[in-house]
């Protein structure tokens, strides 16, 4: 069988250790089983270690850029196993790896070159560091208690330092010299910024042109309504793409189920808004009922852009697939007397069958006419969409199946 031969500074070989070990809540809670992420160096068998919360792609990440900052440099491949954090589809000959780690694999200028399914033998150098660690430090601390993850990786900083410190049993030097002589020099030198580790996701723009993303809303520009675009993620910043271009970008809010919007992702005024002014819903409205109708104008005029408040609207209307044109009209009537004029409201009573139950006090007649109760001009001209509506019984698209 043929050795293999490892080029100084050329491959990092990356695992997870079989064993964990457990973080215990220091008040009481039950405790938690931390994941050992392991690299070596090829050509020195330089070891890191440490240890994170699981296995996912954001820790998964995290470490490689931990383990990059540890050497002071970074190899020309990196070598994974067919892990389904780092590779979207394992395949002998071309693995298509996750989005996020290519980018992190192109920021550190590195390669990613996931070992073959089923070939331990193209991971060697992992599999021994495995057990390496696994003898020299997992089994080592089995018997200490830790109660955060910091004070965990402390002790196998420690233990990993003496590991390659210990000289060689069949050759002189240690992990550490060998590491000074040979891949350190020949390492490629750290970018000037570090990686900012983010995610992925897909979503379709609704009618309000905006996308949800963590229960919060944020806008894209009016006329790319119904299309699907990519949301990259961090900590701080939202960014939306469609069709590969940057079309907005929002700081992050962790506001639950507010908007963030920008103004120029408005429509333009005398522009209609693509054939969704306010009217539409309420005239939609008026033919479950008037409570319905009102409850839609009360929801629309809390707002401070009536486009706000579509998506409760619209919820509310599909909810009239599940439960009678009756019901849904008493649930908006009892939303209305206890002003809680929501779309969870609403979904509540009828779920509660509240809505068959007597209100507390009599409800007089709706008006059906009255100088405080807005009409669908008023929304249409707050949108500023004067543009005529489209009128029509049929269900739109948006609640069909998949829309």
């Amino acid at each position: 069988m043929l050795r293999q031969e490892h080029k100084a500074g050329e491959k990092l070989f990356v695992d997870y250790a079989g064993d964990t070990i457990a973080i215990f809540d220091p008040k009481g809670g039950p405790e938690h089983p931390a994941s050992i992420f392991v690299a070596v160096l090829g050509a020195s068998n330089y070891t890191y270690a440490e240890a994170t919360w699981s296995q996912g792609l954001e820790d998964w990440l995290g470490a490689h850029i931990r383990t990059f900052e540890f050497l002071a440099g970074c190899p020309k491949l990196v070598v994974p196993d067919n892990t389904k954090t780092g590779v979207s589809r394992a395949c002998r000959y071309e693995p298509d790896l996750n989005r996020t780690y290519h980018e992190l694999a192109m920021h550190y200028s590195v390669g990613v070159l996931p070992a073959r399914p089923y070939k331990p033998r193209d991971k060697a150098r992992a599999e021994n560091g495995v057990l390496l660690i696994e003898r020299w430090v997992v089994a080592a601390l089995r018997h200490r208690r830790f109660f955060s993850l910091a004070e965990l990786n402390q002790a196998i900083r420690e233990l990993v330092g003496k590991l390659n410190q210990k000289p060689f049993r069949k050759r002189s030097g240690s992990r550490a010299t060998l590491f000074r002589e040979l891949d350190r020099p020949a390492l490629q030198p750290l970018p000037s910024e570090r990686f900012q580790l983010h995610h992925w996701t897909e979503a379709r723009v609704n009618i309000d042109y905006h996308v949800q993303f963590d229960r919060h809303f944020y806008s894209v520009p009016y006329t790319l309504t119904g299309e699907r675009v990519e949301i990259r993620s961090t900590t701080t910043t939202i960014e939306i793409f469609h069709r590969g271009q940057r079309v907005a970008s929002h700081i992050r809010s962790h506001q639950p189920y507010q908007a963030t919007t920008v103004n120029e992702h408005r429509p333009k005024s005398r522009q209609q808004h693509l054939a969704w002014p306010p009217s539409r819903l309420l005239n939609w409205a008026k033919t479950v009922g008037p409570a319905t109708a009102q409850l839609f104008a009360e929801i629309l005029k809390s707002k401070p852009h009536p486009e706000m408040g579509y998506r409760s609207c619209l919820g509310i209307l599909r909810l009239g697939q599940r439960y009678a044109t009756e019901r849904l009209e008493a649930a908006s009537l009892r939303a209305i007397s206890t002003g809680a004029c929501s779309y969870h409201s609403v979904k509540s009573i009828l779920e509660r069958s509240l809505d068959r139950q007597a209100l507390d006090e009599p409800t007089t007649s709706l008006p059906v006419a009255h100088e405080n109760l807005r009409v669908a001009a008023y929304f249409d001209a707050s949108s500023r969409s004067p543009g005529p509506v489209q009128r029509g019984t049929r269900t739109p698209p948006l609640f069909r199946k998949g829309g």
